[in-house]
């Protein structure tokens, strides 16, 4: 069932999506050569909990660590190490704040240091692809308008939109009614409602769409190995123009 919030309980969803933005505005000025992932998660472990907030991700469903950092050809899911990073790199982060009752939830791929211009492309398209798809979260609109309007976007830059994940409703649980894809017909899935609130995310990758599961069974990568980039926002639907709820200055 989909859950709708009223006005108390989007209070408190903006207070721990402000509290997740500012912990990936963290990790992205962390992202720099020499610095490990292991390093930039006990950053954003720390950040949330010292706001009063519990990191959601951390072992969720098993999940070892605050923030799922995953470079270059990593889609999602990556687990901090001490992975150095190194000039030309892209670091995708994904994190999660839990307070109150209620999860925040978004991501972005950062860059380390000079990368190559293929990959400022890829980075540049998959966060404008968000946008595209926020165009459609309006009340009245489809899930899959959403969908349809990421794929378009992605697939006429030359690059392809990862099937086998998907955004999804986000609030009292981390992954909630209704699922969100980044590909598909429009005019699909359930209407869009005032008082929705879905992570849009796209994860976008240069080669196939296709990804693989490593042993660890968390790190999925792409399949042809080459580079992937995410931005994620947490979004409530209005009964005007949608409000990202994960909003940093500059997003």
């Amino acid at each position: 069932m989909i859950s709708i919030k009223n006005d108390h309980e989007l209070e408190k969803m903006r207070q721990a999506c402000k509290i997740t933005a500012a912990a990936r505005a963290l990790a992205g000025e962390m992202v720099r050569p020499g610095v490990t992932t292991r390093q930039i998660d006990k950053a954003v472990h720390d950040f949330i909990v010292s706001q009063g907030a519990k990191p959601s991700f951390l072992n969720y469903g098993g999940f070892p660590a605050s923030a799922c950092i995953s470079v270059n050809n990593v889609v999602i899911h990556g687990i901090p190490d001490g992975y150095v990073l190194k000039e030309g790199d892209i670091v995708s982060v994904d994190v999660g704040a839990y307070y109150k009752g209620f999860h925040g939830d978004c991501a972005a791929t950062y860059p380390c240091g000079e990368i190559s211009p293929a990959a400022q492309k890829l980075i540049a398209v998959t966060k404008q692809s968000f946008f595209e798809g926020l165009k459609f979260a309006t009340q009245g609109h489809r899930v899959s308008d959403i969908s349809h309007a990421v794929q378009t976007y992605v697939e006429s830059n030359g690059f392809s939109v990862v099937r086998d994940f998907i955004g999804h409703g986000v609030g009292a649980n981390l992954h909630e009614e209704p699922e969100v894809p980044n590909f598909g017909a429009p005019g699909r899935g359930p209407r869009l409602l005032k008082g929705m609130t879905i992570a849009i995310e796209p994860m976008v990758n240069v080669g196939t769409y296709d990804v693989r599961v490593l042993k660890d069974r968390w790190t999925t990568v792409t399949a042809d190995g080459k580079l992937s980039a995410h931005y994620e926002n947490t979004v409530l639907i209005t009964d005007g123009e949608p409000e990202i709820l994960t909003v940093t200055e500059g997003l």
